[in-house]
């Protein structure tokens, strides 16, 4: 099983901004969310997909480094303090709930301040941001479309025009209808979990934002960032810290058609040939997804004709859960258990 960062709501830390808010408590969960995906991200890039946290100390620099990054101050580069003020061109403001479109513009715009502070070879986020939408705005209709030109374009811009192609996080922001996901989507949903570069998706039940990174038939696993915890900031020169508090070893499942259906999905493509074969699936689950497909990928934004997906690539398997896991059931009082295949991240 591959580990996940846990980020909770959180009191106790300095007030963000000139506000007197110290905690995040009731407001924050889709920071703490989208906080979980994008250090997925971060791990998966600096220390790989296969890496677990190890059982004894001293733990691997570049993991302390990760979680020093979204600690609960502005000193840390990925802290709620330092997304609320990037974000606030989105309607980002403590003490506010933020729907995904805004959380996915906001780690836009954050990263891209980040990079102009940094020198490019210590970037704290070492990867372009592109976040997929239909439009310039990414808010009025149709399908969210990945555009080949505008993933080179990202990466271009993120070397500082020095490299054709980076790593890339793509942020998907989705609305699947109206009070509930469309049952036509569900399908595609389920296949995202294949692709060897899905992230997990930022979503839940209205006004309760998870970060989603396994499913199971029907059912989706998630972290829940809503237990309210004292703050905790690592220092990167102490590699025998107190972790524990950064993961989590229950897992909760709720059924997918009960989630709300504005969601995110987040994808991390280490180098070019990882995202080409992004998109080989991709459009393939677009020509699959009988006129219902999430997202479609082209290669300009002149030429609408979704890629063909051309000859059947196999699914990417998933990793089995490991026994120091407990997973609980969101409403299943019952604890029935549920021995069927899964896919997890």
């Amino acid at each position: 099983m591959i580990i996940h960062f846990l980020s909770c709501l959180i009191t106790g830390f300095d007030a963000i901004g000139e506000t007197k808010i110290t905690s995040d408590a009731s407001w924050g969960c889709m920071l703490r969310s989208s906080q979980m995906l994008v250090a997925q991200a971060l791990l998966f890039h600096r220390l790989g997909r296969s890496w677990r946290k190890p059982s004894q100390k001293p733990f691997d620099l570049a993991y302390i480094e990760i979680l020093h990054q979204f600690g609960d101050s502005e000193a840390s580069a990925f802290s709620i303090h330092n997304l609320v003020e990037a974000g606030k061109n989105y309607g980002l403001a403590a003490g506010s709930w933020v729907g995904p479109y805004a959380m996915c513009r906001s780690w836009e715009s954050l990263a891209r301040s980040k990079r102009e502070e940094i020198d490019l070879e210590c970037q704290l986020l070492p990867m372009a941001v592109y976040v997929v939408s239909g439009d310039e705005d990414g808010e009025r209709g149709g399908a969210p479309v990945v555009c080949i030109e505008d993933a080179s374009r990202h990466c271009f811009e993120f070397s500082r025009h020095q490299a054709d192609w980076t790593p890339i996080l793509l942020l998907v922001p989705l609305v699947l209808g109206l009070d509930k996901v469309n049952p036509r989507y569900i399908p595609s949903l389920q296949a995202t979990f294949t692709f060897p570069q899905c992230l997990g998706i930022l979503g839940g039940k209205p006004g309760a934002s998870t970060y989603i990174v396994g499913i199971q038939e029907e059912n989706v696993f998630y972290l829940d960032p809503h237990d309210v915890q004292p703050v905790v900031n690592l220092s990167t020169e102490n590699l025998e810290a107190d972790t524990s508090s950064y993961h989590c070893n229950i897992i909760r499942y709720i059924p997918l058609e009960s989630l709300d259906p504005s969601l995110a999905i987040g994808f991390f493509c280490r180098d070019k040939d990882d995202f080409d074969d992004f998109c080989f699936r991709a459009s393939k689950l677009a020509d699959e997804s009988n006129g219902a497909p999430l997202f479609t990928v082209a290669q300009t934004h002149s030429v609408f004709k979704p890629i063909n997906h051309g000859d059947t690539m196999a699914n990417a398997g998933g990793d089995r859960m490991d026994d120091s896991v407990r997973v609980l059931p969101t409403g299943d009082v019952d604890g029935n258990s549920h021995e069927d295949d899964w896919q997890f991240l």
